[in-house]
């Protein structure tokens, strides 16, 4: 759904480009709450799985395909202010070196794929956990439905803008119908790839996944032949203070106590979502369909596109997720699409270790988020 040039007029991308700021602004400041041991040093890597993974269109009808938005995604891993970070950061890096999505538009972009998915879908997901039983299963099927609804609430939010800026005369209702109808269907797959990112997390570190926190019950130990609470062990804090931990309980594992959770290491998970998302980018992307995407097919059919113009970095070396030099087309758009990967991760990483300096720096950081961390840890999912 990147929108390109020319779609919005210039007053319009301008007013959705201040929208778009503020809203990076207030999430800057958000993320400084939901950056800690945990979210930190995974953010830049959500940035990069979901840049890896919109390279993967995938068919949803009969000459139409579809990506994943990736704001539901980001959302509930890390948190909404972070998710709209991660997607400001993954449109950027798209519209600058890819010329993917317009750079007049990006104001745009931004607010209906990173601001409408990310608050859509995190406030329909905090809804559903509050009222199903709290259990991964609830949190997983909340996941699909938060990021099934964000995708047709993105196309509902453009064409609304469309209505206010578009640059054809185009009856809106007739816009309405084909954007929504299509991006329902896109929004199943969104669903599904979510859903399954989601719940993978959470079978091996429910901790890691923002949304799930708080959701779960005492891990329990049987004691005599009774299932009893277990007591979180006492473990020495960043200071030397004690502290409790939940153990392996806050992975969801019944057993015998481990580490503090902002002491566990990240790394294990941080190196395969990096491994997965080179594999996406580098090699599966060469099998995406080639097919238009939803907001492109009904473009050309509806004629929004009849005042389309040549994005700015068309001469990009990597545009259109391609290398010139290289004539072979899988390795081509492999080496480019491992390029925006690692550049993704770079940016992003870079972003959020700053966001999360400025809140360590101010006073609000380890102790606050560690005493949250601690009151998590003797819970699984």
């Amino acid at each position: 759904m990147h929108v390109p040039d020319g779609f919005i007029d210039v007053p319009v991308s301008v007013a959705t480009g201040v929208v778009a700021a503020g809203a990076v602004a207030v999430s800057l400041r958000g993320a400084r709450r939901e950056l800690d041991e945990r979210t930190a040093p995974l953010a830049g890597l959500v940035a990069a799985f979901i840049f890896a993974v919109q390279m993967l269109n995938f068919p949803v009808a009969a000459g139409t395909s579809g990506h994943l938005l990736g704001g539901a995604l980001a959302a509930i891993l890390v948190g909404p202010y972070t998710g709209v970070l991660c997607i400001a950061v993954v449109l950027l890096m798209q519209g600058i070196l890819f010329a993917d999505g317009g750079l007049t538009a990006l104001g745009v972009n931004i607010t209906v794929m990173g601001v409408v998915t990310t608050v859509v879908s995190y406030l329909l997901f905090r809804g559903l956990v509050r009222i199903l039983p709290r259990t991964r299963r609830s949190v997983t099927v909340s996941t699909f439905v938060a990021a099934l609804v964000s995708v047709p609430a993105a196309a509902a939010a453009f064409t609304l803008i469309y209505a206010i800026g578009g640059t054809t005369d185009i009856p809106i209702g007739r816009v309405l119908t084909a954007m929504v109808g299509v991006h329902v269907l896109i929004g199943i797959g969104e669903a599904a790839i979510t859903a399954l990112t989601v719940g993978a997390v959470i079978a091996v570190r429910p901790d890691l996944v923002y949304g799930a926190r708080g959701l779960s019950r005492p891990l329990k130990l049987r004691v005599g032949g009774e299932l009893v609470d277990a007591r979180p062990a006492v473990s020495a804090g960043p200071s030397g203070a004690p502290g409790t931990s939940g153990g392996r309980g806050a992975a969801g594992v019944s057993g015998s106590p481990a580490a503090p959770v902002a002491a566990r290491s990240t790394r294990t998970i941080w190196a395969t979502g990096l491994v997965t998302a080179l594999v996406v980018a580098g090699f599966l992307s060469f099998y995406a369909s080639a097919s238009p995407d939803g907001l492109e097919k009904v473009a050309a059919d509806q004629g929004i596109d009849e005042k389309a113009q040549p994005h700015h970095s068309a001469d990009s070396p990597l545009a259109d997720y391609a290398i010139t030099e290289i004539s072979d087309a899988r390795i081509s758009g492999g080496v480019a699409g491992v390029i925006g990967v690692g550049a993704t991760v770079v940016v992003g990483s870079g972003v959020f270790y700053a966001v999360r300096r400025r809140r360590t720096s101010g006073g609000s950081g380890s102790a606050g988020s560690g005493s949250a961390g601690i009151a998590a840890a003797g819970r699984s999912v």
